[in-house]
């Protein structure tokens, strides 16, 4: 683009045909001022743009700040009579819809006085009206449409999908008088995203013709579902009908492994990956780095990094948030340090996962120092994620007042992700009185969170301050507000499992529960030793760090969902297989369990040898 920049400017007297070529060429290439700019000049030579013209400029137009442009061209259309060629107006339609609730606004008053209007016309607008979240008015408009085509019929069977209204949308597709592979794949998106993978299955199964788009939705709904033999059994069916996943197929699903920790289908990719490909783009070792990162995997998403031969921002930040996620706060800073050294400038993504690596390094002036100097340095404001990451910072260093303070002074008004995390500071250093101050402005952003109410509950016991513990636990009943179980995953075999308080739904819950019943038996023969905010109960083989809540719930019998994921990593150890990788997710719920596996394999097979001579004396 630059060489055609210079040799644009060498033209002595370009004609209106060169100026629109150049126009073109700008906007194609993202350069959307310089399009204008050229446009400008181009006025001020005493040239009359043409019919061709404003197209290529309404192209360049895209989101609320280009809306008074928008409605510059829009005059000048009007003025000079380009009216009469049916694709001017609705390339401004078009324009008006990309600019926000008031483009929309804009081009439903344009819409309405058309002369004449067409197909393009009133797909345009209907579009426009779902991008804005009106679907009620786009299904009006849709309704009356002299003349529909598939773009239509997709377009508005889209709108339900993404509104959630799969009753709807199913119900208009069975009344479609065409389908074709868009309207399948839309409907078998909305299945997925909705987590009803029986009916995605179901419907991706009838479908008549599969493309990439619709194999990569069924791997990728599967992917976050965590279901991960059916994903890699349909990656596998997508190569055996000879398709050859390309970069937004691969993207896609290594971004659906990376959100649900699924380890062994983003190998399974990348393996397929080398095994086609002679080298990745940026794009996709961007998105393998990041799948292997958030999978746990850190060591290999740096192995992969470092032979990356072309990096770009994404590609560090990824890499960066990799090692602060994971508590490697000090490589991160390190990593930080090599990138601005190589010339990168980084961007709000980037002082996120900066600040995220002080916290878990503990370098609370260095994250200070980073947070105060981040728009002098690098331009950039404070977002609410960047105050968040000081919050924790200050609370986890035990500065509950700085962070207090920064929290009544930010600029921006405090979520409750922002309250939750001073809140966690509160628990963590025994802070009652601040405690109760955050819980107060928790309450009201979030008056039925049943989490605020556990978390003020625990912050009383730790104190021991049970009479405050039983009023508490007496306001949630009186509310009829119920503390949701929480739930515990893990992968293995590149399967995930996931358990709840009481769960007997897994096939092997029977040997989960004698070895949770072995388990108990240690436990009886243990002493109680206070630690903090928690109650520890040393074992002569496992160690397992229990709040009172969670000791109480065992004393009655209540099997915690971690008891469950570890004991079906026992229960599913082989030889030569990947490490189980336990997903610890419940927010009230967090026990740390350090357990060996020699320890856990000499219970599985005791469990096994059990089964074994029940076996035998029945036969």
């Amino acid at each position: 683009m630059s060489l055609a920049i210079n040799v644009f400017k060498q033209i002595p007297d370009p004609n209106v045909h060169l100026y629109n070529t150049f126009i073109r060429a700008c906007v194609q290439n993202s350069h959307s001022l310089l399009a204008f700019e050229t446009f400008f000049e181009m006025q001020r030579n005493g040239l009359f743009a043409d019919n061709f013209t404003y197209p290529f400029l309404l192209k360049a137009c895209n989101g609320q700040s280009w809306l008074p442009l928008v409605k510059m061209i829009h005059n000048h259309l009007e003025k000079y009579g380009f009216f009469q060629d049916l694709f001017v107006p609705n390339s401004l339609i078009d324009s008006y819809c990309k600019c926000g609730l008031s483009g929309v606004k804009s081009a439903m008053r344009l819409f309405k006085v058309m002369d004449e209007r067409d197909v393009v016309s009133w797909n345009s607008m209907i579009r426009g009206l779902l991008k804005v979240g009106e679907l009620s008015e786009a299904c009006k408009l849709f309704d009356e449409m002299p003349m529909k085509d598939a773009v239509s019929w997709n377009t508005i069977l889209d709108g339900y999908v993404k509104a959630g209204e799969m009753n709807k949308a199913f119900g208009l597709f069975e009344s479609m008088p065409e389908r074709n592979v868009v309207s399948w794949s839309t409907m078998v998106s909305g299945y997925c995203k909705a987590g009803d993978m029986e009916m995605a299955r179901m419907l991706f199964d009838r479908m008549p013709v599969k493309n990439l788009v619709s194999w990569t939705i069924i791997v990728s709904g599967y992917a976050v579902k965590g279901l991960a033999k059916d994903a890699i059994r349909s990656f596998e069916q997508m190569e055996e009908a000879g398709l050859k996943p390309d970069d937004g197929t691969v993207i896609s699903i290594l971004a659906s492994c990376a959100e649900s920790g699924l380890l062994g289908l983003g190998k399974r990719v990348h393996t397929s990956i080398e095994r086609i490909r002679y080298k990745c783009s940026v794009n996709v070792s961007n998105a393998l780095v990041d799948m292997y990162a958030k999978c746990g995997q850190v060591d290999r998403a740096l192995s992969l990094f470092n032979g990356m031969s072309k990096k770009d921002l994404v590609s560090w930040n990824c890499m960066l948030q990799g090692l602060a996620m994971h508590g490697n706060g000090e490589k991160a800073l390190q990593l930080f340090s090599i990138m601005r050294e190589e010339g990168f400038r980084p961007d709000k993504v980037t002082l996120v996962a900066v600040l995220c690596a002080c916290v878990h390094a503990g370098f609370v002036d260095e994250g200070i120092r980073y947070f105060n100097n981040m728009e002098r340095d690098y331009g950039i404001v404070p977002h609410i994620e960047h105050y968040g990451c000081m919050v924790d910072l200050l609370g986890r260093g035990g500065r509950l007042k700085e962070a207090y303070r920064l929290v009544q002074s930010m600029p921006l008004e405090p979520n409750v992700v922002i309250w939750g995390t001073l809140l966690g500071a509160c628990r963590m250093h025994n802070a009652v009185g601040l405690a109760e101050e955050v819980l107060d402005c928790l309450f009201k952003l979030e008056p039925s969170d049943p989490g605020n109410y556990s978390l003020l509950s625990n912050i009383f016991a730790s104190a021991g301050d049970w009479s405050s513990v039983a009023n508490v636990r007496l306001q949630m009943k009186n509310f009829g507000i119920q503390k949701p179980s929480g739930a515990s995953s893990i992968e293995v075999d590149d399967e995930v499992h996931e358990f709840t308080v009481f769960d007997k739904s897994h096939p092997k819950s029977d040997k989960i529960y004698q070895m949770i019943n072995r388990l108990g038996l240690d436990l009886k023969r243990v002493h109680v030793v206070p630690k903090v905010n928690r109650t520890v109960f040393p074992m002569h083989r496992w160690k397992l760090c229990f709040t009172h809540e969670q000791y109480d719930d065992i004393k009655e019998g209540e099997h915690h969902p971690e008891f469950s994921s570890w004991c079906q990593v026992t229960l599913g150890i082989k030889q030569e297989k990947q490490p189980a990788r336990p997903e610890l997710g419940s927010r009230q719920c967090q026990a740390p369990i350090e357990l060996s596996q020699e320890e856990l394999k000499k219970v599985a097979i005791a469990v096994q040898n059990e089964d074994n001579d029940e076996e035998n004396n029945k036969q």
